[in-house]
């Protein structure tokens, strides 16, 4: 069996990618991660007792770590989750995405061509590197633009999205320059099971279910292209295993939406499984100030990796969405866990002067 070193093992796509990867018994897993608010350790619980799984606490940004770790486990593979990736975070402490999307990706890569210069000729042509990155680098599309390919020239807009330009950027230098074995994909914004209720859907999902506002940037028109997180972490299988050094895929769920859309489903099936007697969850809806820098639309065409991988997504937002919601209303303790004290304070940061 393979082994997998995965970074950022605890956020939300690493996670769901370890839990895969430990019940179809896909590779053995070190999972090293750095256990910042958006870590919750309650995700992996049922992989305590796995000999499959270890858990290393630490920072990829600490090269010594890092090729420590590597030397002890001789992986077969890397796989770079870790990242900030929260926008509306980037734009109030940019600091924080560069130290850990740039610095740490370097560092990262500098520990693995050490690495992977030392393995056996056997080794070295079957290791690979995968970076997974966002359609954010791509930039912002009009209702009438094609969607992003993996030749759409970058153009970041926020510093989230120049942050994963950036380490996208270094990963292919390092493949360029020194033959290190990289792979990258760029993802729409994923959905699913534990995912930190920061983002759209789960933070809709929670406020809906405790009958707070609902609040929506600007017009609420911002088109996003939604992929059910299961499905992404098929896909990354695949190119792990399947593709060419050197690629590059875009990695979609076929399923733009805009906001005020998703917002008005996720109340529709919450009134239905859990109504609530006197209140339409769609009432909650309140549009506040809209953040900088907003792009308006991001769609992928991920015709390549049907093409080459024969991959495509078998969720359909609705059928994804729906088990999104029944994942969070049966796992409470969870929710509770990641909802603390700084979780509150970070919202009522962000939102409490859009109105």
């Amino acid at each position: 069996m393979q082994t997998f070193l995965v970074t950022g093992g605890l956020g939300f796509i690493g996670a769901n990618f370890i839990l895969k990867a430990r019940k179809q018994k896909l590779a053995n897993i070190i999972n090293i991660d750095k256990l910042t608010y958006a870590a919750n350790p309650l995700t992996l619980a049922e992989l305590q007792d796995d000999s499959g799984y270890n858990f290393v606490r630490g920072d990829i940004g600490d090269i010594d770590l890092v090729i420590k770790i590597l030397e002890q486990y001789q992986p077969d593979a890397i796989i770079n989750f870790a990242a900030e990736s929260h926008v509306d975070r980037s734009i109030l402490s940019p600091i924080d995405f560069i130290q850990t999307n740039v610095v740490g990706t370097f560092q990262l890569l500098e520990a693995s061509i050490a690495y992977w210069q030392n393995l056996s000729s056997l080794k070295r042509a079957s290791f690979r590197f995968l970076h997974i990155s966002t359609d954010e680098v791509y930039g912002s599309l009009s209702p009438t633009d094609p969607a992003f390919r993996e030749d759409t020239p970058y153009a970041p807009n926020s510093p989230y999205a120049a942050s994963k330009a950036g380490s996208d950027h270094l990963v292919r230098a390092y493949y360029h320059t020194y033959g290190l074995p990289t792979v990258t994909t760029n993802c729409s914004n994923n959905y699913g099971p534990c995912q930190f209720p920061e983002k759209l859907i789960p933070l809709m999902i929670l406020n809906a279910l405790n009958g707070k506002p609902l609040p929506i940037y600007g017009d609420g028109q911002n088109v996003r292209d939604w992929l059910y997180v299961e499905d992404h972490c098929d896909a990354i299988y695949l190119v792990l295993q399947q593709s060419s050094i050197g690629e590059t895929y875009n990695v979609g769920g076929n399923n733009e939406q805009d906001n005020l859309t998703v917002v008005k489903k996720i109340c529709e099936i919450l009134d239905e499984l859990v109504p609530q007697p006197g209140l339409s969850r769609s009432e909650l809806v309140t549009f506040v100030k809209d953040r900088p820098g907003h792009d308006r639309r991001y769609a992928i065409d991920c015709s390549k990796i049907k093409r080459d991988l024969g991959w495509e997504p078998k969720e359909s937002f609705e059928s994804g969405l729906l088990k999104t919601i029944q994942w969070y209303l049966n796992n409470p303790n969870w929710v509770e866990q990641v909802q603390s004290g700084n979780y509150q304070n970070w919202i009522a940061k962000n939102y409490g002067d859009r109105k």
